[in-house]
């Protein structure tokens, strides 16, 4: 919706008659009008339900009716695709469907005007002339119509309520509402870009008059400012709005200073709209996250809402062509998770048609209690930090947990800091060769020295030993115990490196065995190359290629052991991707430990007899546990899998080290090993 609309005064009243307006929803719970008694409200739409339902969710397909004849970002087929991929992927049976209804216009009261609501109704009787004819109008406000509008609309409206219902009543743990049209700009005197009800305002303020639940955090991240639910709670201090937008000085629709920075409410409501808005298009994972770590989070935590509802458009997902910005799916189920522990967990999601499903289904798969996937190295771009650091100095005098030094722009003392990593990593390079005396091997290309130097080191006798360990793993695991919970500050006394490699280095050493240890942890780029073309993983395709290349192959060794650790094994597998015929001659023995996660095939298009080789030269190791053992899907291709009695990861290196010491004995010695079993 990148569009300059103007902003009319008034309501829909395309030759509708002129009603008394009611009184809009911008004053407290206090002033509110009460529902009226003309249709009795029922006491639950959702029965109490057996515990296994924690989640429920609403849809009709029934709200696709509202359509266009033109082309449109808000095609009514992006609902079922939503629902439909949930379904297909097994989220949908896990929940309860929540029975959806239409909104009622005592309860669409609690937030527009009398003339709105008379305004959307009217639509009904439009002719498909009078549509041509009002199609300008509706452009200028950003939206199309059609005569099952009004339904369509309170459909959705309605289904919002009821997720709101259910999470409020204690009837469910969390809800969301698949659910169109979208609601966050509409205003209660004006509907606008592509909504007509403002649907989550109108479930605030029923769940505030017929519950208990007062206090309400409403997160909005969407692409686009929700200027509608702000402007319905513009001076009310029991609803907290945040709002994550692209802003561009006011470019970029709705249009306007309403979303900037310093639109922070008004009277009673004054520091209960937080609103952080990016300068320019482009944010990412690494913006999104840094600003819920210092802006959302402390906030939400002072706060302490009863209840939390996510606005969820998802057209700041990478591959939108409107939002041009790029948070991944994985970036949205992190968020979701960092908002889970709020509200003792009760709270609800409202997905509007400007969802992307694949967003859509890792959300929905957090809710239902799955980790989020995990994201790789992030570092937020210096305009993300700069705009954070602006939104701290204005959010600080309302919010005490806001701390605008810890949120400071690094690039003002970059000269005088080190990261953790780079600290970390210096005294691995250190401890190796003071006690295992092994070097830095040098890196020819100017791009591998940029992201591996001093991480990749080796023993003296590499060049001569005719017994080679590769080993390939990335970062040890950083344990931090947290100082306090509402900023993530780290109590750096009891934080410490757990290095799972150091017993296997060791061990290796103690044999006489030549090593190359290669941790494949790459340095984070600069800001603007953030969505470089190449990944982690390629890079470590890359830098394993060029270790054989330019030092195995030109080594005396005749055998060769390759060892990869968690992310390591998947630099491996590429390795015998990219080398299959070297590899086969030279390699004694594959060892990958891979933890949960997922265990790598063999490319199956390099032919049988790579797969036959892999076979019987490799030693995959995975807890007793992993769910290939239990699916009973091992294949060669997998090579041979063996489990460990050991659940956590951290650990399993450890427990599988005397399997391991085995299995290359039995390779490199096979006589010695079989007579001292």
């Amino acid at each position: 919706m990148d569009v300059d609309t103007s902003m009319q005064d008034g309501a829909m009243d395309v030759d509708a008659p002129v009603l008394p307006a009611a009184t809009a929803s911008s004053s407290t719970p206090a002033g509110l009008p009460r529902l009226d008694d003309e249709e009795p409200q029922r006491a639950s739409s959702v029965p109490l339900h057996a515990k296994e339902y924690a989640v429920g969710y609403v849809y009709a397909p029934e709200m696709m009716l509202h359509s266009s004849e033109q082309e449109h970002p808000e095609q009514p087929g992006r609902i079922f695709r939503i629902y439909n991929i949930l379904n297909e992927n097994g989220c949908i049976k896990r929940m309860k469907r929540i029975p959806i209804r239409k909104a009622k216009r005592d309860e669409v009261l609690l937030v527009h005007s009398e003339k709105t609501w008379q305004s959307i109704l009217m639509l009904k009787t439009l002719t498909a002339q009078d549509i041509a004819n009002s199609e300008a109008y509706y452009d200028s406000l950003s939206l199309y119509v059609h005569p099952e509008t009004p339904d369509c609309a309170r459909l959705s409206c309605g289904g919002v309520i009821e997720a709101a219902m259910a999470v409020a009543r204690n009837e469910l743990q969390k809800s969301f509402a698949i659910v169109r049209p979208p609601g966050h700009h509409a205003e209660p005197e004006k509907p606008m870009g592509f909504c007509f009800f403002n649907n989550v305002a109108v479930a605030v303020r029923v769940v505030q008059q017929l519950t208990k639940i007062k206090r309400i955090m409403i997160l909005d991240w969407d692409v686009h400012h929700g200027n509608g639910t702000q402007r319905c709670f513009n001076d009310d201090p029991s609803i907290l709005y945040m709002s994550l937008h692209r802003y561009e000085q006011g470019r970029f629709y709705p249009c306007g200073p309403f979303g900037s920075m310093v639109s922070c409410g008004e009277g009673a409501g004054r520091g209960f709209s937080v609103n952080i808005p990016w300068p320019d298009k482009g944010m990412g994972d690494a913006d999104y996250l840094h600003a819920f770590q210092r802006i959302v989070m402390p906030i939400a935590m002072e706060f302490s809402p009863e209840l939390v509802i996510i606005s969820a458009g998802f057209d700041a997902a990478d591959g939108d062509p409107l939002g041009q910005c790029h948070v991944s799916p994985a970036g949205y189920a992190h968020m979701t998770h960092m908002l889970s522990g709020l509200a003792g967990g009760s709270w609800w999601s409202h997905w509007s048609l400007d969802s992307i499903s694949k967003s859509a289904l890792e959300v929905g798969r957090t809710i239902l209690g799955q980790s989020p996937p995990e994201l790789p190295p992030l570092v937020a771009s210096e305009i993300a930090t700069e705009t954070v650091w602006q939104v701290a100095l204005e959010q600080s005098k309302f919010w005490k947990n806001i701390d605008p030094k810890a949120c400071e722009p690094s690039a003002e003392i970059d000269e005088i800091t080190y990261t953790i990593p780079e600290l970390l990593k210096a005294h691995r390079q250190e401890y190796m060769y003071r006690k295992y005396e092994m070097l830095e091997v040098p890196l020819l290309h100017e791009d591998h020295q940029d992201k591996f130097s001093s991480q990749i080191m080796c023993t003296k006798d590499i060049m001569e030993n005719e017994v080679l360990v590769v080993f390939a793993h990335e970062f040890g695991n950083i344990r931090a115990e947290i100082a306090d919970g509402t900023t993530c500050s780290i109590r750096e006394e009891h934080s410490y490196l757990v290095d799972t490699s150091k017993q296997l280095v060791a061990w290796v050493q103690t044999e006489g065995y030549a090593l190359l240890d290669v941790n494949l942890f790459p340095k984070p780029g600069s800001p603007e190359l953030m969505y470089a073309p190449r990944s982690p993983e390629q890079y470590a395709k890359e830098i394993m290629t060029y270790l054989w290349d330019n030092y195995i192959l030109l080594s005396n060794a005749k055998r060769v052991v390759l060892v990869g650790h968690g992310p390591g094994v998947l630099a491996l597998t590429e390795l015998l991707a990219a080398r299959p015929a070297g590899v086969m001659r030279q390699v004694e023995l594959i060892v990958q430990v891979v933890g949960y996660g997922k265990i790598p095939l063999v490319p199956s298009k390099q032919g049988a007899d790579l797969i036959a080789w892999y076979r019987t030269h490799s030693l995959v190791v995975v807890p007793q546990d992993h769910g290939i053992l239990r699916d009973g899907k091992v294949l060669k291709r997998h090579g041979l899998v063996t489990p460990i009695d050991e659940s956590k990861s951290i650990k399993l290196m450890m427990r599988a080290l005397p399997v391991i010491q085995k299995y290359v004995k039995n390779c490199l010695q096979p006589e010695q090993a079989v007579n001292g079993s």
